[in-house]
């Protein structure tokens, strides 16, 4: 097995990208209207202690990944079960995640070209990516994540200057209550996109200074987290609470607003790189995470099954859903309490209940010996 390093900004670019990912695609916390920053907001909160509880459990078992706590918890066996299930559930989300960019890219930018060639096209891109190794997609975070950061300002500036955005349609604060922000909040924002980060548990491994590790994961999800809060403001701000429920990609609309002097307009590419950048990142390390699975279950470099793999996780993302529609249904009901919740709470949960008490024991024997 090759030894792969990333780097600490490697690790925040790459956690703010696979936040922003589908979430800044479909927008989150809609659902709460003119509230919809609140609900972002809050999710910070929630999003900085899932991640410092991942962190913590990374923590027990320096050096080991997801996989191979579970064996050290339960045994091989009973780990090679939660593996095929695990890698299960990274595959299909990273389905769900290129779907989302295949309907973008469909529906809004290339309407004439076939969804299956979109998606084939950036699979045959994220299976390569993944087979030169995790280094190469820590690299790509990092080279263009400024580009983001500064595309994103643009956006702002362009719509505040072309007078777009309306601060009425943000006020007043919690006209409805607080019941449409819990709603949001639980378990939506919760498990998607903040839960999700368990797929980092495959990943951390990869970092040398793990407690340094800590300060940048948490610093990441807070400026993510703000980026997803502009993005939400300014659709709220320009397109109004009801436009922007109904909107598939409301950013994107938002972005068709800028029109100063008749002269910039349609900055769409811009959006377009942003979702492009962060659905990449997202998208590869869910199938990362998969190919960690099959080479623990396997004991073959992950490399091998990239490509295989990524041609195969192709075909299920086209065949995922028959529309856009039943797509968002599908990944925002269904799943959340069948999948999300499960794998990205209780089991982390278990493992680290499991954790401790074997942790425990092993404190007591040492000191049993020492008496002895």
């Amino acid at each position: 097995m090759l030894t792969e390093k990333l780097s600490l900004t490697q690790i925040f670019t790459m956690i703010i990208n696979f936040l922003l990912g589908s979430s800044i695609v479909i927008g989150i916390g809609i659902d709460a209207k003119r509230d919809a920053w609140i609900v972002v907001l809050i999710g910070m909160i929630v999003g900085v202690i899932i991640i410092s509880f991942y962190l913590y459990l990374m923590s027990l078992l320096p050096g080991k990944n997801l996989y191979e706590m579970m064996e050290y918890c339960f045994s091989r066996k009973v780990a090679i079960v939660f593996a095929l299930v695990y890698l299960s559930y990274f595959i299909y989300v990273s389905a769900r995640v290129i779907r989302d960019f295949g309907e973008l890219i469909t529906s809004a930018i290339l309407p004439v070209t076939p969804i299956e060639f979109t998606i084939l096209a950036l699979m045959l891109v994220i299976g390569y990516i993944l087979y030169l190794g995790i280094e190469v997609l820590g690299r790509i975070a990092e080279i263009f994540s400024p580009y983001m950061f500064v595309f994103i300002i643009l956006l702002f500036i362009f719509l505040y200057a072309g007078e777009k955005i309306n601060l009425t349609n943000v006020q007043p604060f919690l006209s409805n209550g607080m019941k449409p922000i819990i709603k949001a909040v639980i378990p939506s924002i919760i498990a998607f996109p903040f839960g999700e980060l368990i797929a980092f548990t495959v990943i951390f491994a990869h970092i040398g200074d793990f407690k340094a590790t800590k300060k940048v994961a948490i610093v990441s999800v807070v400026v993510a987290s703000i980026i997803l809060l502009s993005s939400v403001f300014i659709i709220i701000a320009t397109l109004g609470e009801n436009t922007a429920a109904r909107a598939n990609f409301p950013i994107l609309i938002a972005a068709r607003l800028v029109s100063i002097g008749e002269f910039l307009e349609r900055i769409d590419v811009l959006v377009v790189f942003i979702m492009m950048l962060g659905i990449l990142i997202k998208g590869s390390v869910f199938l990362y995470g998969g190919l960690k699975g099959m080479e623990y279950i396997f004991r073959i470099p992950y490399r091998y099954f990239a490509m295989p793999v990524a041609c195969i996780t192709t075909m299920f993302t086209i065949f995922i859903s028959s529309d856009f529609s039943d797509h968002i249904v599908e990944g925002l009901n269904v799943d959340m309490f069948l999948l999300h919740v499960p794998l990205e709470f209780m089991v982390p949960i278990l493992i680290a209940f499991v954790l401790l008490i074997k942790k425990w024991k092993e404190q007591r024997d040492e000191k049993r010996g020492l008496k002895i």
